[in-house]
């Protein structure tokens, strides 16, 4: 049996899964979990990697995880995984797929109700067997059933961070066949969505035909969908669609437009060419008659860039990112879309962990990564003492652990800065891990949701107000403790966080990680009509989560975000006088 990098991949997250039900150190089960992460984005397949004796150069796998893929190569299974079987039901991974049922209740509904499967877990629930457990009741058990129905409504869509490195990575391959001017990713994708139904793939050349043999011939197909003279379609090893078309130059702009959407935008686009006597398609601006149809022997009007599109209705260009109809046209009509944040704004990251808690790189290695990336300061935020399964810190490791980032600090300065904070647990009660004249010794105090995330709003609300209301706390992390998409955000009355962070001052967080994303495009520029500050961190745990920075950027784009509304983009300067000024 031939198994795909999306089936290797999920028997790691699975053995993952696994290994956090029996409870195993959160080392061992995360050296799982990235191993599958990593081979799920991979743009190769693993055969051929394997092949070439570079299994070990992909991001988390050495020796050890290099041979177990080895292994599930060449026999088609994984010895290790099936004897984890005879220990833990598989059928509790899907279990633990449920919102608000981690690990801990999946065993403790098969230990205390031999419950193995999602079945016989909704049969429980439903027949009110899950209440008189030990830390459940009629709300937890109905939360359940919730969850259970949320999980049969999942739609199957990919993450941005799944779906934008693949279509790049094919992308750049296709652009090397001769012939080939001009490409793009265009669709949801080049918008920024946070999930992706499918890829749309735009190349501009003269001759189609090599590039669509080259494409449906690539090592990471698994099925050819179609394969047509201008336009081709695959499934990917990792089950993801793709659809490639090729047009001529003259037609790119229009086109590139069109396949971008969004429909809502591109719907107002039509209706204001309408208004300037055009059919406008994909293909170009056509002459209307008085009814509106097409009059077939006038020139039609071609346009070979974007910018083309939007002058012929009388529009400045519409950034990718806020094409949604809502507001963007008139806006752009008016003159005032927004100069929305660019990478290169970014001076600093304010979220990251280190092996002091659940990172794989020490303080001095976070520090170098980020400088390598043009970064010219960070903060070091490690998890507090509840989150015990991320190894978080207790008021003397924390103490300790800010020696060390003074020493590197003046190690790297004036050229680099290295400041020391925490991501600190709300808790399930609404207190904080540290009190008050611990945090005061801080830089950047980070406060955030991980647990008990299931609570109704009246409890969430408490806890998010009290943590805004602290004095010593500077930013809310991920605030509605989303990760795509596996949970759901939890229940808060997020006018409500508006609220206090406005009065507060406080800083609402973009969670640059494609897991999470959030706050999500509605959220920021909703913040930023409040002008309230925010940041986009990357909340890096390695070094190659530091490049995640472009989809936090993306998201903040989406939410109509400048420059002056993201805190991170001060100059440390700024950044020192605001900390210790609060």
């Amino acid at each position: 049996m031939t198994l795909t990098n999306r089936e290797i991949a999920d028997t790691f997250e699975t053995v993952a899964d696994m290994l956090q039900i029996k409870g195993e150190i959160i080392h061992r089960v995360l050296s799982y979990r990235r191993a599958g992460e990593s081979i799920r984005e991979l743009p190769r397949d693993l055969h051929v990697i394997a092949s070439e004796g570079k299994l070990t150069e992909i991001p988390g796998i050495g020796d050890t995880l290099a041979a177990k893929i080895k292994e599930m190569l060449e026999t088609g299974k994984l010895e290790f995984y099936e004897r984890l079987t005879h220990e833990v039901p598989p059928g509790l991974v899907a279990i633990m797929r449920i919102n608000g049922v981690g690990p801990k209740k999946a065993k403790l509904f098969w230990e205390q109700l031999n419950i193995t499967t999602l079945q016989e877990l909704e049969a429980a629930a439903r027949g009110g067997k899950l209440r008189d457990l030990a830390g459940m009741g009629a709300k937890s058990e109905l939360k359940v059933i919730e969850g259970i129905e949320a999980l049969a409504r999942q739609t199957g869509r990919f993450s941005l961070g799944i779906a934008l490195p693949a279509a790049q990575g094919i992308l750049d391959q296709l652009l090397t066949v001769p012939g080939a001017i001009e490409g793009a990713i265009a669709g949801s994708i080049r918008r920024g969505k946070p999930t992706i139904g499918d890829v749309d793939l735009l190349v501009a050349s003269d001759d189609a035909t090599p590039i669509m043999d080259k494409f449906v011939h690539m090592e990471n197909v698994a099925r050819i969908l179609g394969h047509g003279p201008t336009k081709s379609s695959v499934e990917l090893l990792n089950g993801l669609q793709v659809d490639v078309r090729v047009l001529e130059k003259a037609r790119w702009g229009t086109a590139l437009n069109y396949f971008t959407g969004s429909q809502a935008h591109n719907i107002h686009m039509r209706e204001l060419a309408l208004e300037k006597g055009y059919s406008l398609n994909e293909h170009a601006f056509s002459p209307v008659d008085k009814d509106k149809n097409i009059i077939e022997d006038a020139p039609k009007i071609l346009c070979a860039t974007e910018e083309e599109v939007y002058a012929m209705v009388d529009l400045a260009f519409v950034p990718p990112e806020l094409r949604e109809d809502t507001g963007e046209i008139e806006a752009a009509k008016a003159g005032k879309l927004p100069n929305l944040i660019t990478i290169a704004d970014m001076q600093a990251d304010l979220h990251m962990h280190t092996t002091w808690s659940d990172g794989v790189l020490s303080v001095r290695e976070m520090a170098e990564a980020a400088k390598r990336r043009g970064r010219k300061y960070i903060v070091i935020t490690d998890h507090s003492h509840s989150l015990g399964i991320a190894n978080g810190l207790s008021v003397e490791r924390l103490l300790e652990q800010q020696k060390e980032v003074r020493l590197v600090d003046s190690m790297m300065k004036p050229d680099f800065r290295v400041f020391h904070g925490t991501e600190m647990d709300i808790n399930a009660d609404g207190g904080l891990d540290f009190p008050d004249e611990i945090l005061a010794q801080l830089d950047f105090v980070i406060a955030s949701l991980h647990v008990s995330l299931r609570q109704e709003r009246p409890q969430i609300m408490q806890r998010l107000l009290s943590a805004i209301s602290n004095p010593h706390v500077d930013m809310i992390g991920h605030p509605r403790a989303q990760y795509i998409p596996d949970r759901e955000p939890v229940d808060a009355d997020m006018d409500a966080v508006f609220e206090a962070a406005k009065k507060h001052g406080k800083v609402l967080e973009i969670n640059a990680n494609p897991r999470r994303l959030d706050l999500e495009a509605q959220y920021v520029r909703r913040a930023v009509e409040l002008d309230i500050p925010l940041s986009i961190n990357t909340d890096a745990h390695a070094e190659d989560h530091m490049d995640l920075m472009p989809y936090g950027i993306l998201t903040a784009r989406r939410g109509w975000a400048e420059a002056k509304n993201i805190i991170n983009t001060w100059p440390v300067e700024r950044f020192i006088e605001w900390t210790t000024g609060k």
